[in-house]
């Protein structure tokens, strides 16, 4: 059986190639660089959902996103099947979250309900805006898109397997 600090985190996308010598453009959920330099390795998890483990050569900031250099691709055309890929580290190599702070990971799957009692479904996505992450919430027949701000998440419990939200006023007619 694994242990959590087994489980592999994605901890960015690949989004293309840059240059003719395979490095890659990432785009990082968290914005954090040194979790990625502090790795010696990573795990690339296709589309499909195919992983392939790779020792990390390099990894710079570059115009608000990642190069990274993988040893062993040093051309274009092993680099390109990559992109769309996402870039995964096990759980020990990242750091604690602040308190506050989650992985996504953690947070998809849990059971979503408004401070008064009403069960609005399970977390199944969450996306970035640009101010704040957005969650998804589905249920059966709905679909919630809650923003992931304060005064709308009032708790979240990963024992309990719950998050409580204050909804805004018209947030749940949408």
């Amino acid at each position: 059986m694994m242990s959590d600090s087994d489980v592999l985190i994605p901890v960015g996308k690949i989004i293309a190639t840059h240059g003719v010598k395979g490095l890659l453009k990432v785009h990082s959920y968290s914005g954090n660089l040194e979790s990625l330099r502090a790795s010696h390795s990573i795990t690339i998890k296709s589309r499909e959902g195919t992983e392939s483990s790779f020792e990390l050569k390099s990894v710079v900031p570059h115009a608000g996103k990642f190069m990274i250099g993988l040893k062993g691709l040093d051309d274009i055309n092993l680099a390109q099947p990559l992109v769309g890929s996402e870039i995964c580290l096990l759980r020990s190599h990242l750091p604690e979250p602040e308190d506050g702070e989650y992985y996504w990971c953690d947070l998809i799957g849990l059971k979503v309900a408004t401070v008064d009692g009403l069960e609005l479904g399970t977390l199944s996505e969450i996306f970035e805006t640009g101010s704040s992450d957005i969650y998804v919430v589905r249920d059966a027949v709905r679909e919630y898109l809650i923003p992931a701000i304060a005064d709308v998440i009032s708790r979240i419990d990963l024992k309990e397997g719950r998050m409580l939200i204050t909804p805004l006023e018209g947030l749940l007619d949408l």
